[in-house]
């Protein structure tokens, strides 16, 4: 049965006075969706590279991937859920910014009643980065010491917090003594204040020398070239971000006189191809929550309709942690 309810869509790109609160309609879902009733939305940078049109889209569409609810509805199709079940999300179709929503069930995930919707919403895609991060594209062990780019960013802190886990050394960079504080006291082994301190020459320090043999770099255009200066011979340089403009024009011929670098850029979806290994990778994200290995911080809230608010702090670097956009 359809119902309407009111979302996020921009009919053109630009910037967060593009988004608009208005009303739609939502179908009944089809054989392989389910409907959810959303209780808290995530807030992602790549929201934005959607809304500016960095990434393009057919206009007109809805924003986000991320959130947390409850099921309203199921398709014939789809046997892992029923009415009633709490579940989330982190990698669907652009839309998550709306009051329910149909999504593809194979995207969907149970969360644990230790789980609030919040929490979920927040961490889902965000915390499934790391766990491709650093279980996956470059499966860190204890002892090793790696470079994490903004560790007090949203899949930074989880980032420290995942590897102290692991009993791996992270080395953060963050651009603030604040930001700097945080990054610590979530886990990071040592932080680089990159506004005041050279990257490379603290991370040779740091390391006696060797440098790192893995980098993760979300931050872009502004951090590639001491990325790959703090890499090891053959090491392997992340990139999994955008924040600070796309990464181009790269000289191939940089990574051998670097030292037979490597450079890969994944993304989550590449990881998580089934709903069974999506819920395999959400149960082990979920299962440190419960233990209290990974804590969610929520550094900000914003009611949904004022989503162009939480849009102007994320791009100007006011936030710390995840933001989360929240439904009555």
């Amino acid at each position: 049965m359809s119902q309407t309810v009111k979302a996020i869509r921009i009919e053109k790109n630009g910037g967060p006075e593009v988004l608009q609160w208005v009303q739609v309609d939502l179908p009944a879902p089809q054989d392989k969706e389910v409907t959810i009733r959303q209780k808290a939305v995530g807030l992602n940078f790549i929201d934005i590279y959607f809304r500016n049109g960095l990434y393009s889209h057919p206009l007109p569409h809805g924003l986000g991937f991320e959130a947390a609810g409850v099921v309203e509805a199921v398709g014939s199709a789809v046997t892992h859920l029923k009415v009633g079940d709490r579940v989330a999300y982190g990698q669907s179709p652009l839309g998550a910014y709306a009051q329910a929503r149909n999504v593809p069930a194979d995207r969907v995930v149970r969360i644990p009643d230790a789980v609030s919707f919040e929490q979920a919403a927040a961490l889902m895609l965000k915390g499934l980065t790391c766990w491709y991060l650093l279980r996956q594209t470059y499966r860190v062990h204890e002892g090793q010491t790696i470079l994490f780019h903004a560790a007090a960013g949203g899949v930074g802190l989880y980032a420290c917090q995942w590897a102290r886990a692991l009993g791996v050394k992270l080395i953060g960079t963050v651009s603030s003594p604040e930001k700097a504080k945080l990054a610590k006291e979530h886990g990071a082994w040592e932080v680089i204040d990159y506004s005041r301190e050279d990257v490379v020459q603290r991370v040779l320090e740091l390391t006696g020398g060797h440098k790192v043999p893995v980098v993760y770099d979300g931050v872009g255009k502004d951090t590639w070239e001491r990325s790959l200066d703090c890499l090891q011979p053959r090491g392997l340089m992340v990139s999994f971000g955008n924040a600070s403009g796309p990464v181009t024009g790269v000289n191939l011929g940089i990574l051998a006189s670097k030292g037979s670098l490597y450079v890969t850029r994944p993304v989550l979806g590449a990881y998580v191809p089934t709903q069974q290994a999506m819920q395999e990778a959400a149960d082990e994200l979920f299962d440190l929550v419960v233990q209290g290995k990974i804590k969610v911080l929520i550094g900000q809230r914003f009611p949904l309709e004022q989503v162009a608010q939480a849009h102007e702090a994320l791009a100007a670097r006011r936030t710390t942690g995840s933001t989360v956009l929240t439904l009555e």
